[in-house]
Parts: C-alpha cells; sequence; structure tokens
C-alpha cells in the first residue's frame, strides 16, 4: 500500500489461515498492505519477511483492514474465526471466506455481520496449490453487488477468473457442484485404470494421454455451454452438435463395456454413464431418436 493510499485512510488487506492455499494466495497480496495471522509461527514468517505485518490475534487483522479474508479448515472453524472477526472490524469491512463449507454457515455468518454493517462474501477457489502459487485460480463469489466491487481487484491478485455467482452462498452451491464433478471424475478415471490394467496398457501413458487431451479439449467443461439441463429443442443452435458427441459417446462407451466383459473387469461407472449420456446431454439416447 502506498503512502497516498494510508493519507486516503485506505487500510490493508488481511489473511487469516496460512496453509497450503492460504499462504501462496496471501504472497500475491504484498502489495496492499498486507496483515497475517496464523496459529504457526512458521506459517507466518516467510510472509513478514517477505513485507508483511504479522497480527498477534484475529482482532488485530479484523481492526487493520478493509478487506479480511480466512482460509481455515472447516465450517466450524469458519463460523469462529469469522465471529472473531465480526467482532473486531470497521463497519464497511468486507469479511471473505475462501474454504470449501455448507452454504448455510456463510449465509449465518453474513446475517450475524449485517448489524454491524460488514459485508460477508463466500468466495471458494478452484485451481489447487498450483493455481495459487501462480496467481491463477478461479474464485467463485457469493454476496452483495456492492461488496463483489469492493473485492474484485484484490481477488485479481490470485485469480485470473473472478466471479460474481450470486447472493450470499451461491459461491459455495457453485464449488460443491465443480467439486463433485471433480471428485466423481477421480472415480471414473480409476474405473479406467482397471480396465486398462486388464488389457496390459501402461497406466502411467494413458495418464500422459488423459491430461495431454484435455488440455486441448477443456474435459468435461467443454460440454457445460448451456444455461439450463432441460431437453435441448431441435431447433437449438448446438442440438446438432450434441447430437454428434452423443453418438460418439455413446459408441465409445459401448466398446470399453464390450471389451471390458470380455476382460471380466467391472465398469459400473461406464454403464450408468451409457445410460445416461444422452439425457445428460439434454437429448434422447442415439436409440430413441
Amino acid at each position: 500500500m502506498s503512502e497516498a493510499d494510508r493519507e486516503h485512510g485506505a487500510r490493508g488487506v488481511g489473511f487469516i489461515g496460512l496453509g497450503q492455499m492460504g499462504a501462496p494466495m496471501a504472497q500475491h497480496l504484498l502489495g496492499r498492505g498486507l496483515v497475517v495471522h496464523d496459529t504457526r509461527p512458521e506459517a507466518v514468517a516467510p510472509l513478514v519477511k517477505a513485507g508483511a505485518r504479522a497480527a498477534q490475534s484475529i482482532a488485530e487483522v479484523a481492526a487493520a483492514c478493509d478487506l479480511v479474508s480466512i482460509m481455515v479448515r472447516d465450517d466450524a472453524q469458519v463460523a469462529e474465526v469469522g465471529a472473531e472477526v465480526v467482532a473486531s472490524a470497521r463497519p464497511g469491512t468486507v469479511l471473505a471466506i475462501h474454504s470449501t463449507i455448507r452454504a448455510k454457515t456463510a449465509e449465518d455468518l453474513a446475517e450475524k455481520a449485517r448489524p454491524y454493517e460488514i459485508d460477508v462474501v463466500d468466495a471458494p477457489v478452484s485451481g489447487g496449490f498450483m493455481g495459487a502459487s501462480a496467481g491463477r485460480l478461479a474464485v467463485m463469489v457469493g454476496g452483495t453487488d456492492e461488496a463483489f466491487e469492493r473485492c474484485r481487484e484484490p481477488f485479481g491478485d490470485w485469480a485470473d477468473l473472478v466471479l460474481h455467482m450470486g447472493p450470499v452462498g451461491a459461491g459455495t452451491r457453485t464449488k460443491l457442484a465443480r467439486n463433485m464433478l471433480h471428485f466423481i471424475s477421480f472415480t471414473a478415471a480409476a474405473e479406467a485404470q482397471r480396465l486398462a490394467e486388464a488389457a496390459g496398457v501402461s497406466l502411467r501413458k494413458l495418464g500422459r494421454v488423459v491430461r495431454h487431451s484435455d488440455a486441448i479439449t477443456g474435459g468435461a467443461g467443454s460440454i457445460m455451454l448451456r444455461p439450463t439441463t432441460a431437453p435441448l429443442e431441435p431447433d437449438d443452435d448446438l442440438y446438432d452438435i450434441l447430437c454428434h458427441t452423443r453418438d460418439l459417446g455413446e459408441k465409445d462407451l459401448s466398446l470399453a463395456l464390450e471389451l471390458a466383459g470380455e476382460l471380466g473387469v467391472d465398469t459400473p461407472f461406464a454403464r450408468l454413464a451409457l445410460e445416461r449420456f444422452g439425457p445428460g446431454l439434454g437429448l434422447p439416447g442415439a436409440a430413441d431418436d
């Protein structure tokens, strides 16, 4: 933060919780009068050495900053830390929750903070430690339009996709849907590896192919183009494109299931995918056309 900013009453940004994600996120905020706090001195020390100010308590961070970010473990910690921030922050402060929690936890905290004129935003992130280190996270923000505008620019220091998803709770609901896809895909990947292993395929080379092609095509995100999951009308611009995708998918899933049957590999995800692939795209199955 510049001297001119201080003269005009601008205050710093605070960051509470300097774990695997929080520390690299905070690192990108050093030019904004960063104030940090963590229960572990060894987590605080590198940021202080880089120019941040260490706070001895959560209350000290809250009193010193216009924007306070928290990246702690779970709902209970968010509720506890958030309550301490609300008790000490000045009116006009924005409290940003980056932890993945229940949407109701953020909504309840926002309700408690409102009488104190403190805005709560739930702003979970996606992109992992690598994205945090590179400043290339995606952040999904739930909160008022005014609160979003006040935190958009500092969030942009550690994220290259900053989206306002709606009111408080919307950011968390977005993150849960995104992570559901993420971890379901891990389970599907394990099923594909079992098939490949039974077929004598190198799993490491298969992994290289998956990472390479997903980086080009966008993976599952490449079909997430519509504003609704309702059935597609035949005159929709995407209808023919997604029909082609459905036909290819059903063909390839059928071939994979045939191979699995020959090798005696149980592939329940693939069976379910074949059953639901067309409807998932908003289309009938190819056999129903």
